[in-house]
Order: structure tokens, then C-alpha cells, then sequence
């Protein structure tokens, strides 16, 4: 069992960074594949960026490549995710997920794939 919890969101303006934190609980963080996913108003959940268990392999998508930046902190059972260049369209709610064991080298991108979620930070960047 894993339990998630994220924090670090706030309101910022537009070209201002932030930084996220994904906190867990539980034996097998080592073990863990991170992704982090957000929510649009009206929309539903989408991929923003993953990071394999052994903190080898990450991957973002597009709209954040070269923005957004993961890694993990295993001593501290702790994934960061730092988010420079916000744009108004970052605004979203951002859930951290978790997915036990598998390979050690991968990352996920769907939803699907994880089984724990936290309940979620609010980011909001104004134009």
C-alpha cells in the first residue's frame, strides 16, 4: 500500500517558476514508478512527465520537454517535479501516481498504469 502526497502548488505569474513535491509512504518507494499527471478545468487527465523507479529514464510531454524537470529524492521518499517558463495553460490540478514494482527502467504514460493517486495541488499561472 502506498499513500501519496502532493504539495508546492500555488498561484504564480506567467514565466515564474514552481516547485512540486510528491511525498509517499510506505517500504517500497525504491520500487516505485513516479508520474505526475494534470486536470484542466473540464477536462480530464493528462501525462505531464514519469520517472522510472531506478531514476534512470524520465519522460515528459511535449508542451513541458525542456520546462519541467523530475527527480527523486529515495531517502526522503520524495519525487520533485520543477516547473520553470509557466504558461497560463499550465493551469491545472497536479496529481502525483504511483506503480509498484515492474521494470525498473520504465516510465508510464497512462493513467491506467497506476495504481495510487494523491488528491491533487492546485497550480494556476496567470496570463
Amino acid at each position: 500500500q502506498v499513500q501519496l502526497s502532493e504539495s508546492g502548488g500555488r498561484f504564480v505569474q506567467s514565466g515564474n517558476s514552481l516547485k512540486l513535491a510528491c511525498v509517499a509512504s510506505g517500504k517500497y518507494f525504491g520500487n516505485t514508478a513516479i508520474g505526475w499527471f494534470r486536470q484542466r478545468p473540464g477536462k480530464g487527465r493528462e501525462f505531464v512527465v514519469a520517472i522510472s523507479w531506478n531514476g534512470d529514464v524520465s519522460a515528459y510531454v511535449d508542451s513541458v520537454a525542456g520546462r519541467f524537470n523530475i527527480y527523486r529524492d529515495d531517502a526522503k521518499n520524495t519525487v520533485h517535479l520543477e516547473m520553470n517558463t509557466l504558461r497560463s495553460e499550465d493551469t491545472a490540478v497536479y496529481f502525483c501516481a504511483a506503480r509498484l514494482f515492474g521494470d525498473g527502467r520504465a516510465t508510464y504514460r497512462d493513467v491506467n498504469e497506476y495504481q495510487y493517486w494523491g488528491q491533487g495541488t492546485q497550480v494556476t499561472v496567470s496570463s
